[in-house]
C-alpha cells in the first residue's frame, strides 16, 4: 500500500507540495525502517531499506525516509564535500528549488551566505523565475541548480542568466534527466500536453529531454563545463550503501575569470 500512495503521489504532485506533507509522516516511517543495509551519508542514519521512488518508473531503495533526499542529492553532497570548497570556504550560495534534504543544514552552515529561491517552493526565501533573476550581475560563488531546467520555457535564457550572476571563478551544478541514448536534447513544441510530455519527456511538466548535447548547451551560456563521473571513482560497497545513481556525471560549470 505504501508503495503504491508513493507511486501515485510521486506522479501528479508536484515533489514540493509532496515534501510539505510527508516530511513528519516519514521520520515516523523511517524508525521502522532502521538496520544497516543503507546509509544516507547526509543525516549518518542507517536503514534496512530505503523507500521506493518514481514518477513512472518506480526505483526501489530509492528515498532516505529522514532527509527526503534521493540517490541524486546523496551523490550531489558527497561531491560537494569531496570536490569543491562548499563546507570550508566563505561562499555566498543561490540555491534554486531548493531541495527540503539540504536546506536546513546549508542554511546552519557559518561560511555561507545562502540565500534560496524559487517560483513555487514554499521554504524558498526569495520567489524568482529562473529565465529571470532578479540579482546583480556577479553576485554568487556557488550556485545550485538541480532538476529545474527541464521545467522551464527557455532554459538556455535561465543558463545565461544563471552565468550572469555568478561570479568570475564560482561554480554551479546543474544537474537535469538526461538520456544518454539521445544525441540532441528532445524539445517539440508539438508536444505540449501532459499526457504527451509525460510520453516524450517523462514528467506531465517537462519541457524537454536532455541529451548527449547537454554540455555542450552549458557551454553557449559561457560556461566551462565538466562531466565529472565522480560516482565512478566512489567503492562499489559505497555506491551500494549509500544507493547512489551508478551512472550519473556531475555537471560542475564554471565561469571564467
Amino acid at each position: 500500500m505504501l508503495k503504491f500512495i508513493i507511486s501515485i503521489s510521486s506522479r501528479f504532485v508536484p515533489r514540493h507540495q509532496l515534501q510539505r506533507v510527508a516530511g513528519f509522516v516519514l521520520k515516523i516511517v523511517g524508525i521502522f525502517y532502521r538496520g544497516n543495509r543503507f546509509e544516507d551519508p547526509i543525516t549518518g542514519k542507517t536503514y534496512r531499506k530505503l523507500l521506493p521512488y518514481g514518477r513512472i518508473q518506480m526505483r526501489s531503495n530509492a528515498l532516505a525516509p529522514d532527509s527526503m533526499s534521493l540517490e541524486r542529492h546523496r551523490l550531489i553532497w558527497l561531491y560537494l564535500k569531496e570536490r569543491t570548497n562548499f563546507f570550508t570556504a566563505t561562499n555566498k550560495v543561490l540555491h534554486i528549488a531548493p531541495e527540503y534534504c539540504f536546506i536546513k543544514r546549508f542554511a546552519k552552515l557559518p561560511n555561507l551566505d545562502y540565500v534560496t529561491a524559487d517560483l513555487n517552493s514554499p521554504w524558498a526565501k526569495v520567489k524568482l523565475d529562473v529565465q529571470n533573476i532578479p540579482m546583480a550581475d556577479n553576485e554568487f560563488d556557488v550556485i545550485l541548480c538541480n532538476h529545474v531546467l527541464e521545467h522551464v520555457a527557455d532554459d538556455v535564457l535561465a543558463m545565461r542568466e544563471m552565468f550572469r550572476v555568478m561570479k568570475p571563478g564560482g561554480f554551479g551544478i546543474f544537474q537535469v534527466p538526461l538520456d544518454s541514448n539521445l544525441d540532441v536534447t528532445l524539445e517539440d513544441k508539438t508536444i505540449n500536453t501532459p499526457a504527451l510530455r509525460e510520453l516524450h519527456y517523462g514528467q506531465r511538466d517537462h519541457r524537454r529531454l536532455y541529451g548527449k548535447d547537454y554540455s555542450e548547451r552549458l557551454r553557449k551560456a559561457g560556461f566551462i563545463v565538466t562531466e565529472d563521473h565522480y560516482v565512478n571513482s566512489i567503492p562499489s560497497n559505497l555506491v551500494n550503501r549509500y544507493a547512489l545513481p551508478q551512472n550519473e556525471a556531475i555537471y560542475l560549470c564554471v565561469k571564467p575569470y
